[in-house]
């Protein structure tokens, strides 16, 4: 089977969207709030322990019921059952796209390529879990037989956001281990994490799936060297394991095969967290806690695939991103947490949604006529309200946000968090309201200015509002409400594709700046002109070998 190939634009309800858009555009989002009491108990919906509040938004259930029926033009249900039967979806790699399987329950079946993969997911666990418990048990030692203390996780792009977007997210979860991850191939990165490390006690995870990558190999041997500075070659077998399906070059760098944790091309760098990529996740927080990231996963998986479209947060998530993008023109999104948590949050899904739906070629290989990708952003609040919180009040730009917040402190502090969640509250209901003229005019006249002064500061204190927010209030930061998030952002991604009609799982924008990359190394090795460049480049080049 393949994927339906439908250009949006030439649907029903996408004609019908554009007619709804001009009735709708200059509505203010108190109208709609005045003129439906029950606005806001229809528009939210409440799972688990996650209230998804979509009511702040800039829409009507009209909207919502158009939006819906595009999603049944361009076939969703269909592509939601081809994405959980192992069905090659990623067609331009030929690759089935499983993370899905990753968490599934152990007693399912998913079939890829006519394989059931569940067997192979529970073994790779299996090992995942007893490695892990022999090094937080201190039951694995290093060589010179001291116990591990430190774990340094060596990969880039999914091979590190995820796992140390989850390890700082869930600190508050973490074990004695502290964990530490390399990933530009700067080299003043690597030395800084390595600097004060004591390599008896250090366990090293590389995490590269061909064993190829050029960042992570040449931080990876330049670790190696530095490690066998001070121990023996035989040393590297105990201080070193890789996630890799290279094998026979993982033995060659002196890793044993028992440390070599398996991946599967069909899952993707960017949903890989869920694999073995996740080792260092184990390491940093116990299995269990692992176990339970997973777990929540599979549980907003089985909402994704079984609720129906108008009760479906991802569904309907991705919607109003088509909605804001190709209708309000709005260029991006802002992902604010309040947590501090959850700080590499926003970070973390600039490459899961960036990566997978910047495209401009659509599924039959045609040029895209309409907007495609959002760029990501954000910050976690209070922070953010300081810095850039200006340019979505009162800026030109309309950038609809997400606000997550949780019910629950983690340490119990009541008074802080109450301080924190005012602030939650108080910014969606500022971004929708905004202020009037009236009331700026209230607010100036209680300062005994002059009418001079008054007018003079009116047009610079008076707020538009009508921004949009979705507030997603989730009971408390744990392992499982994690895992229920991100994979929430990864359907969510899924849902933007399959409507786009663009292959949200390759990314050949990423390989052209690597090829290059490798000619331009050769000619900075060599000193010799291996390639013609245009006139800027060369000059770049000539300067900085004349200046190193």
């Amino acid at each position: 089977m393949a994927l339906k190939s439908t250009n949006p634009t030439t649907t029903e309800s996408w004609k019908e969207l554009q007619i709804h858009f001009n009735t709708l555009k200059s509505i203010h989002l108190k109208e709609l709030f005045s003129s439906n009491a029950n606005r806001a108990m229809e528009l939210t919906v409440k799972w688990e322990d996650f209230y998804v509040d979509f009511s702040k938004n800039r829409i009507t259930k009209e909207t919502l019921d158009i939006l819906l029926k595009l999603a049944n033009e361009v076939d969703l249900k269909d592509a939601i059952s081809q994405y959980f039967s192992g069905e090659i979806i990623n067609e331009t790699e030929n690759r089935a796209v499983s993370h899905t399987a990753l968490r599934a329950a152990e007693t399912k079946e998913v079939f890829v390529g006519g394989v059931n993969v569940i067997p192979g997911v529970k073994e790779v666990k299996e090992k995942i879990k007893n490695f892990t418990n022999s090094v937080v048990s201190g039951e694995h030692k290093g060589y010179s037989g001291k116990s591990i203390t430190d774990i340094v996780n060596i990969g880039i792009g999914g091979s590190d956001l995820g796992p140390a977007m989850v390890v700082d997210s869930l600190q508050y979860y973490k074990n004695h281990l502290n964990v530490h991850f390399v990933s530009n191939i700067d080299g003043d990165h690597h030395k800084e994490v390595i600097k004060n490390l004591d390599p008896e006690t250090t366990l090293f995870v590389i995490v590269s799936k061909t064993f190829t990558t050029q960042e992570t190999l040449s931080n990876a041997n330049s670790i190696r060297t530095w490690f066998l500075e001070s121990q023996p070659k035989k040393a590297v077998s105990k201080h070193f394991v890789a996630v890799s399906t290279n094998v026979d070059s993982v033995k060659a760098f002196g890793i044993e095969e028992e440390n070599i944790f398996p991946m599967k091309d069909w899952v993707g760098g960017r949903f890989s967290l869920w694999s073995a990529v996740g080792l260092s996740i184990s390491l940093a927080l116990g299995y269990d806690n692992f176990k339970s990231l997973l777990d929540g996963a599979h549980k907003m998986d089985e909402h994704f695939r079984t609720e129906n479209f108008n009760s479906n947060i991802p569904v309907i998530a991705a919607l109003l991103t088509i909605w804001y993008n190709n209708f309000f023109d709005s260029e991006s999104e802002a992902v604010i947490p309040y947590t501090q948590y959850l700080s590499q949050f926003a970070t973390y899904l600039q490459q899961g949604i960036m990566e997978s739906n910047g495209k401009s070629v659509d599924r039959a290989g045609n040029t895209i006529s309409y907007e495609t990708g959002t760029l990501i952003w954000g910050e976690p609040g209070t922070n953010s309200q300081h810095a850039f919180f200006q340019l979505i009040h009162q800026g030109t730009k309309l950038i609809p946000a997400d606000f997550i917040g949780f019910i629950e402190s983690l340490h119990g502090n009541s008074e802080h968090h109450d301080k924190l969640m005012s602030n939650y509250f108080a910014q969606t209901e500022a971004l929708m309201n905004g202020k009037t003229k009236d009331e700026v005019l209230a607010e100036l006249d209680a300062q005994s200015l002059t009418q001079d002064q008054i007018n003079r500061l009116l047009p610079f204190k008076i707020f538009e509002g009508n921004k949009p927010t979705t507030s997603i209030l989730i009971q408390k930061l744990t392992p499982e409400s994690l895992g229920k998030l991100i994979a929430m952002y990864e359907h969510k991604i899924f849902v933007q594709g399959i409507i786009w009609n663009i292959f949200s799982y390759d990314q050949f924008g990423v390989e052209l700046g690597k090829q290059l990359a490798k000619s331009i190394l050769n000619e900075l090795n060599s000193d010799v002109q291996s390639s013609k460049h245009d006139a800027s480049t060369q000059d770049l080049v000539d300067f900085y070998m004349k200046n190193r």
